[in-house]
């Protein structure tokens, strides 16, 4: 039988407009319908406008579950294309020691850092794992995330990392939220491969990369590409096996030191390049020129007290922005997306409708899914939220707090659970 749903009497419906990436200035447009309606049948938008549109043309049946959204505002629903959701352990003496004034490459070089999750992750059972990850995501729903990207790397070694990797595909299986998975083996060099790097990227292309790819367990390949990690030379090594495997690939680009991943994900086609707190003028134009989703992550600058991302040089150079929270056990230990949206628009010059656009189309596009989610329009997914407010500024306005009240995931009513 058709599931059918009809949301009427919205304060507002605002969305991005596209199948594909907003660049520039087009991140500021954004379509809005006052007192507007949503026509869903079977998870898929069929219909959007204004309630007296949809009202005439006799789509409010008997068989229609009807949301009234009078005083609300309807948004896609957020995509956060940069996570690490799933890990063993926490490193709240780290955080202090950052506090005090530790630089973070001088805690890994301790065999702090990443080196101490994946100890912890190692040690922890799939059952652990996979309960932790499955209240992470609930969280991250409650704030309007009805996708997200999930990372391993935090095993370094071929049983971890699967493992990690089951852990997220069970996620998903079990969860609403649609769930990316990306193998970030190349996230630190383990201490097996201490000083050998290139040994440890010839470990991976020939032993890990197949496997996975066998088993069917990434969509993506990323890579840790700064220094004192992973080099040019070797991220361009690992990212163009996994290419010829078939994964799209990412890169932790430009994080800490000026080291040419912005520059290295424009010319090898990478799906998004992120962090780039760090990126060069010449890279910002480069992913601008080839497409390339330049995904910032401003709670992690915010959590390292670093400069943040040049998201206004970059939007206005012509690149397509996305934001993303960087949930991790270590650097930024948040998935705060109203955190995600004040940092955005007070600390790096974003207007509202940029950063709504960040967040769900250009994210979607990060993950290779803009055809599909990202925005409110005939033909895609229903993935939408339900504000507790009138107006998406309330987004910026209402700083730092959830005004998310109704999340819906595939035409179904997801948040609050009923």
């Amino acid at each position: 039988m058709m599931e059918q749903i009809l949301i009427i009497h919205a304060s507002q419906i605002v969305t991005p407009i596209g199948f594909e990436m907003k660049k520039g200035k087009a991140m500021g447009e954004i379509c809005l319908i006052e007192d507007g309606a949503i026509y869903i049948e079977d998870g898929i938008i069929k219909e959007v406008g204004s309630t007296e549109e949809l009202l005439a043309k006799g789509r409010l049946t008997s068989e229609c579950e009807v949301i009234d959204a009078e005083g609300k505002c309807v948004l896609p629903g957020f995509v956060d294309s940069h996570t690490h959701f799933v890990f063993g352990g926490y490193r709240q003496e780290e955080f202090v020691k950052r506090l005090q004034g530790t630089p973070y490459l001088d805690i890994l070089k301790a065999g702090g850092g990443i080196q101490s999750t994946v100890k912890s992750t190692r040690e922890a059972d799939f059952e652990s794992l996979f309960n932790a990850g499955l209240k992470r995501l609930d969280d991250m729903l409650a704030q309007g995330v009805t996708t997200v990207e999930g990372k391993s790397g935090y095993g370094l070694d071929l049983e971890t990392e699967l493992r990690q990797l089951k852990v997220i595909k069970a996620c998903e299986d079990n969860h609403p939220m649609d769930v990316a998975a990306t193998y970030l083996g190349a996230h630190a060099v383990p201490k097996e491969y201490a000083d050998k790097g290139d040994d440890y990227v010839a470990y991976m292309i020939s032993e890990v990369l197949p496997e996975i790819k066998k088993q069917e367990l990434a969509e993506f390949c990323d890579i840790f590409c700064e220094e004192g990690v992973f080099d040019v030379a070797q991220s361009k090594k690992l990212l163009e096996a996994a290419k010829q495997l078939g994964f799209k690939i990412k890169i932790h680009a430009d994080e800490i030191v000026q080291l040419g991943g912005g520059e290295l994900a424009a010319e090898l086609g990478a799906s998004s390049a992120d962090h780039l707190l760090m990126v060069s003028d010449k890279g910002i134009a480069a992913l601008a020129e080839n497409n390339v989703v330049a995904t910032l992550l401003p709670a992690t600058a915010f959590c390292l007290a670093k400069p943040y991302a040049k998201a206004r040089q970059m939007i206005d150079a012509g690149c397509g922005v996305a934001l993303a929270s960087d949930l991790n056990p270590g650097s930024c230990f948040t998935n705060s997306i109203p955190l995600l949206f004040a940092l955005a628009a007070i600390h790096m010059k974003m207007m509202p409708e940029e950063a709504l656009t960040a967040m769900t189309l250009n994210g979607a596009a990060a993950l290779g899914r803009e055809k599909n989610i990202g925005s409110i329009e005939v033909g895609k997914q229903a993935d939408l939220i339900i504000l507790g407010y009138p107006d998406y500024r309330f987004l910026v306005y209402h700083t730092g707090v959830n005004v998310v009240e109704q999340v819906i995931k595939k035409g179904k009513l997801v948040y609050p659970v009923a």
